[in-house]
């Protein structure tokens, strides 16, 4: 995020909405963005999605992980540079996506919201992903938020590159280990009590 917003050549969908919505409350660039991540976790609640450690920790830790970094990352000057910032943007997002949606450990909001969508829908996520940025990129230029050729190139890819990263990067589910012969076998689960909801998977 930090690397896009230096590269001055267009922020992702969700920072121009992020950027729209700053300009609108006069609030820092990072408060906003852990504002918003609470506000998309009310819009789990219909999906049943489970927010967990990944979950939490995405909502505290973006918006004070970019105002630090802004502190200390210069601005590229030569062209190559804005661009070179841009693109290692644009794959580091999908690469830090991939790796902690797959971590298992509950998603941040915003991917949560994709991958209940990606649940609840049958569709691909890339066509998801790629959905809910142009949405939050119209909403946030109408705020007021800036647009540019890293918005395009963010908007076009993240889909993709999420779709691509995000089984390389999944930690597999542990299996039960086999019962050796003469050894008492796991406990059964309790049953569930009658009306009680099925737990849905965490993203």
């Amino acid at each position: 995020m930090a690397l896009m917003i230096r590269a001055e050549l267009g922020l992702d969908p969700w920072d121009v909405f992020h950027q729209g919505l700053a300009e609108r409350t006069g609030w820092s660039f990072g408060v906003v963005t852990i504002v918003v991540g609470a506000a998309v976790l009310l819009l789990w609640w219909p999906m049943r999605q489970r927010p967990g450690l990944g979950t939490v920790s995405n909502v505290l830790v973006i918006g004070i992980a970019v105002d630090a970094s802004l502190r200390w990352l210069p601005a590229p000057d030569p062209f190559g540079w804005q661009l070179a910032f841009l693109v290692f943007g644009v794959v580091l997002n999908a690469v830090a996506g991939g790796a902690y949606i797959g971590a298992r450990l509950g998603p941040g909001p915003r991917d949560g919201l994709m991958t209940g969508l990606v649940r609840i829908t049958g569709r691909s996520v890339r066509l998801i992903r790629t959905g809910i940025e142009v949405t939050v990129l119209v909403v946030g230029f109408v705020l007021g938020g800036s647009l540019g050729l890293g918005t395009v190139l963010y908007a076009l890819t993240i889909g993709p590159l999420v779709q691509v990263f995000l089984p390389l990067l999944t930690v597999p589910e542990r299996r039960a280990e086999p019962v050796a012969a003469g050894e008492p076998g796991p406990v059964a689960p309790v049953a569930e009590q009658p009306g009680t909801p099925a737990p849905a998977p965490a993203g």
